[in-house]
């Protein structure tokens, strides 16, 4: 018997801390509902949105004629087949719509002299569709405007640090979620008639990573244990210029791209020369490849042995005259200064970083999973991105699937369960969870957990990283289950709070599944397709399939499903 333990009941639990789950709560909210947000980190300061930097795609029209059917064959085509087109439908439909009620929130997208929105072009968009609210503050000003707009909701209760570790179920509906506090180490139960996911990625389980740290694909492992289906766990994005040299301080890694698109930054080999035109027919100047494109070809020329002294390329500005950089840059250039690059005489040196979750959870139009009762929402969803996202499509998809979340998990609500079920499952997990801080094959190891987190997400980069082969992701498939049991063996010693140590270790636990998941759905694409590139299967496959993982007495269960002939195949590379 536990004999301290927190309690929760509401109409809709939104697990998550990033814009997708503010975005869920505040409809679910505004159609009545009462709802509890939690997160093992701050509500609204965690997650990938607020660090996103760059533009949000939407048919708005202001820059030049545009239309969602527009903005729909190109995400399709960037998909390179493996987009669900319902999906895709459903997030393009809806942007304009979010678009201009997030700015209700003060969002404050950037306006042009006449009052129109700023739209401009990114990477695989045929048209300037992607707004901005400055060109480095997107992301942060658009959670700012979604901190707002819950914070003083008397519908919405916040709990931050708080794991949850497992989602309940009655029969086949999920009823809730139980888990512990961080703060306390106390069990903690929730009772709801709708559970929404918003947990958002897993590329912490990467050695060169973009993530916020507790990013480590939690959300992907609750819906599998679950009964949900997973689809395409293999398709990870790798953000192709995120920056490699010389160190920076205070810099976001991945903030190269806008700049590059908006002032022409050159890509250059280790022999300084352009190689862009050999592999994606970019123009010197221009800023047109996707994202899957030029890793491959930072990579490709790193292979040939023209990579820079750090295994990249160079990122050059020279050409851009000062007052320009200045301009395009504003007061980050002067950090730059303060750290030793001079952009009018330094070359900086880039390569690819692992950056968004392509594949994950399937859910329908409506953003319900295949459990009945639980939904899911923003990075965390199988279908808007397929094998390559566009630049500027994943806020728009937190957003809008956000919001339909919100929708669907209000309009489907009725009376929570009972508590019995709950108090049961509450007290089986905490006992589950007690054999953390030790267990049967203990050998008192002096591994701690970050140093064995340091070690997945080494063995993950080399061998299920952006360049993959059979014989590497079976080398990373023996050392990822190894590298479980090692986590079983780490012995640490019980504390009442902040349990830090525990919830290490935990995540360490969990990052192994979700790093096996990636590596046999890897080692079962024998094919090279946008994100996904298998050295010894260089080509793509003229009828795509989708990878669809289940968690099934403890272990993944894969299969194949042939992708329908409605998906769009032009362009696959």
């Amino acid at each position: 018997m536990v004999e301290h333990t927190q309690d929760y009941r509401s109409d809709v639990l939104v697990i998550g801390s990033g814009a997708a789950e503010m975005m869920a709560a505040r409809t679910a909210a505004d159609q009545g509902a009462q709802v509890i947000l939690a997160d093992k980190s701050l509500i609204g300061r965690g997650g990938a949105t607020i660090l996103a930097q760059m533009t949000v795609a939407v048919a708005l029209g202001d820059a030049e004629e545009d239309d969602t059917d527009i903005h729909f064959h190109d995400t399709m085509e960037g998909g390179r087949g493996l987009s669900d087109p319902e999906i895709v439908r459903a997030i393009v439909e809806k942007g304009p719509e979010v678009i201009l009620e997030v700015e209700k929130f003060g969002v404050r997208w950037a306006k042009t002299e006449d009052g129109k929105h700023s739209q401009v072009v990114s990477p695989g968009h045929s048209r300037k569709r992607c707004v901005y609210v400055d060109i480095l503050n997107t992301g942060g000003a658009t959670s700012n405007g979604l901190r707002k707009a819950i914070w003083r909701e008397d519908k919405i209760t916040r709990l931050r640090n708080v794991m949850i570790t497992r989602l309940v179920k009655k029969g086949e509906r999920v009823i809730g979620a139980v888990g512990f506090s961080m703060e306390t180490m106390e069990p903690v139960s929730f009772s709801a008639s709708q559970v929404i996911l918003a947990t958002g990625g897993l590329t912490e389980v990467y050695e060169r990573n973009s993530a916020s740290v507790n990013m480590t694909g939690d959300g992907f492992l609750l819906a599998a244990q679950a009964g949900s289906e997973l689809r395409d766990m293999e398709m990870v994005q790798f953000f192709p210029i995120a920056h490699l040299f010389p160190p920076l301080v205070g810099i976001d890694p991945i903030m190269w791209d806008p700049f590059r698109y908006k002032l022409g930054g050159r890509l250059l080999n280790g022999n300084y020369e352009e190689f862009m035109d050999r592999y994606a027919n970019e123009k010197a100047g221009k800023y047109t490849a996707t994202r899957d494109m030029t890793s491959l070809a930072i990579f490709k020329e790193v292979e040939a042995g023209r990579g820079t002294p750090h295994g990249g390329a160079y990122l050059d500005f020279r050409m851009v005259p000062e007052d320009e950089l200045r301009k395009g840059f504003g007061p980050v250039i002067d950090i730059l200064l303060n750290q030793g690059v001079d952009l009018t005489k330094d070359l900086v040196e880039v390569a690819p970083m692992a950056h968004f979750m392509l594949g994950g959870i399937r859910v329908n139009k409506d953003m319900e999973t295949t459990v009945p009762g639980l939904l899911a929402c923003g990075e965390l969803i199988y279908g808007m991105h397929g094998a390559n996202r566009l630049s500027g499509n994943a806020i728009t998809e937190a957003l809008v699937t956000g919001k339909i979340a919100g929708e669907t998990a209000s309009r489907e609500r009725n009376e929570p369960e009972d508590d019995k079920i709950l108090k049961q499952e509450k007290e089986k997990e905490w006992s589950r969870l007690q054999a953390f801080w030790h267990h049967e094959t203990s050998k008192g190891k002096s591994e701690t957990p970050l140093e064995l987190r340091r070690s997945i997400q080494k063995v993950m980069w080399q061998g299920a990283g952006p360049l993959r082969s059979e014989e590497t992701l079976k080398e990373a498939l023996e050392a990822i289950l190894q590298l479980r049991q090692t986590c079983l063996q780490i012995d640490l010693e019980e504390q009442s709070h902040f349990g830090l140590p525990f919830v290490e270790k935990l995540e360490a636990y969990h990052m192994t599944f979700i790093g096996e998941a990636i590596i046999r759905g890897a080692l079962e694409r024998k094919e090279s397709r946008g994100a996904h590139v298998r050295l010894d299967y260089s080509e793509t496959l003229k009828q795509g399939f989708s990878s669809i993982f289940t968690f099934e007495g403890g272990q993944w269960q894969f299969k194949k499903e042939i992708s329908p002939d409605h998906t769009v195949n032009k362009g696959v590379q």
